[in-house]
């Protein structure tokens, strides 16, 4: 099984009026890892995509999907 996870962390960050320092730093992580994160060039671990729903108030399942 080699499915893809597709996010909306760009577009929640963006109508946050967030930077991707902003976020990273609120989260934990570095600029470079949410960078990766929203291309899809990287699957962020369970604890950080758990990290992100936090910080966003949203359930994890509005964040990441499966294509």
């Amino acid at each position: 099984m080699n499915e893809q996870l597709d996010n909306e962390i760009h577009s929640i960050r963006v109508l946050n009026k967030l930077s991707q320092q902003q976020l990273a730093d609120a989260v934990g992580v570095s600029r470079k890892t949410i960078s990766t994160i929203e291309t899809g060039r990287f699957t962020p671990s369970v604890v950080i995509a758990l990290k992100i729903a936090k910080f966003f108030d949203m359930p994890l399942e509005s964040l990441f999907k499966l294509k």
